[in-house]
């Protein structure tokens, strides 16, 4: 009985070692099949995306681009900005030259778009800016302003437009003390500025969404809409209807304030 029970144990321990290898040799295909399958990892430079915002998936993707920026002053600068960028350049230009200068962004102004203070006169002159591209500002907009000047007891003031005066108007100018300064005329008085004042207008004139145009009412910049009445795509206030600022038909953008 003790011979067979030795036996019995040699045949155990000779089978074992014969199991063993044999499951290692099942288990290591099975692993190098993992191996394989697992994926490589994309190298960071491949993968990265710019993070969006749950708000900007939600925008329109259609927007109106901006028009090229200019190196240096000319026409095209003028054209490409709005009204308000158009008031900032004339009152910028005028702090250049020394004086103290007040304004307001929105809302009514009485016909006064820049109030100008200096030190060397206790009576101050006022400013009217037209952003107009197609249109020549008229007669009828030249005796509005002197009425302004009228009930200020102002006996002087300047009229500002990125287009043109025309005949009449000029004429009215010049008769009622207004100094009327157009497009053309403002260039060259920007051209007589240093290097480092021309490129500090042009800042300003390029500052910000320089080609939307500013709601007059509330001061906040307005959103393209499109309509199927009138005349198909216009601006209108972004904070409709909470404020129910005049829109401007984009075909008479530059020619509306």
């Amino acid at each position: 009985m003790a011979i067979g029970a030795a036996l019995l144990g040699l045949h155990y321990l000779i089978a074992r070692k014969k199991v063993v290898p044999q499951a290692i040799e099942r288990t290591e295909p099975l692993a190098a099949t993992v191996k394989a399958a697992r994926p490589v990892a994309t190298p960071p430079a491949a993968a990265r995306r710019e993070p969006v915002l749950d708000s900007e998936l939600s925008q329109p993707t259609s927007s109106p681009s901006a028009p090229a920026q200019q190196q240096q002053w000319c026409p095209a600068v003028l054209a490409a900005i709005e009204w308000r960028r158009f008031e900032a350049v004339c009152e910028a230009l005028y702090a250049q030259a020394g004086f103290t200068t007040r304004s307001q962004s929105h809302g009514a102004d009485g016909g006064i778009d820049i109030w100008l203070h200096s030190k060397h006169s206790d009576v101050p002159r006022i400013v009217q800016c037209k952003h107009w591209q197609s249109k020549a500002v008229g007669v009828k907009e030249m005796r509005e302003f002197l009425g302004v000047m009228a009930s200020h007891q102002l006996k002087s003031g300047t009229y500002v437009t990125s287009s043109t005066f025309s005949a009449e108007a000029m004429a009215f100018a010049k008769e009622n003390g207004i100094h009327a300064q157009d497009g053309a005329a403002l260039l060259k008085l920007i051209g007589q500025r240093t290097p480092e004042q021309q490129a500090a207008l042009l800042a300003v004139a390029y500052e910000g969404e320089y080609w939307r145009p500013t709601c007059a009412s509330c001061g906040t910049k307005m959103v393209e809409r499109n309509s199927s009445k009138n005349e198909g795509s216009f601006w209108g206030c972004a904070n409709y209807p909470k404020c129910r600022g005049r829109t401007i038909p984009k075909s008479k953008a530059a020619a509306t304030v």
